[in-house]
């Protein structure tokens, strides 16, 4: 069984490795939206996979340093492609989250990235 949880955070970036003519080396902030996804059996005594109240705290140190921040200034994310993004998660909640699955980062409402692990 997957299931997931959406969060949602403001910040900005940009991509240092582009050409300064591409539109996304300049300053600019998105509306991100980050799904973690769990994957496990079903506990038959609970009847869930785990309690979407631990994703959530387990997110939680995640989006202290994420939401309305500057990105590039986050550790790790000196280049803050949607990739990147979506990697930097999820390296930073597998050893809390033994049963994550993806983590998929819609950077606009029409473009995502999902990292399945290495």
């Amino acid at each position: 069984m997957d299931i997931s949880k959406t969060f949602r955070i403001e910040a900005a970036h940009r991509l240092p490795n582009l050409p300064p003519t591409h539109k996304c080396s300049r300053l600019h902030g998105h509306s991100f939206r980050i799904e973690v996804h769990v994957e496990g059996p079903i506990d038959p005594h609970l009847g869930w996979v785990m309690d979407f109240a631990d994703l959530k705290a387990a997110f939680r140190p995640l989006f202290d340093a994420l939401d309305h921040n500057y990105l590039n200034d986050v550790p790790g994310l000196d280049n803050p492609t949607s990739e990147n993004l979506a990697r930097w998660v999820w390296e930073h909640l597998k050893p809390e989250l033994p049963l994550l699955a993806a983590v998929t980062v819609h950077e606009t409402c029409t473009s995502t990235s999902t990292y399945r692990g290495a």
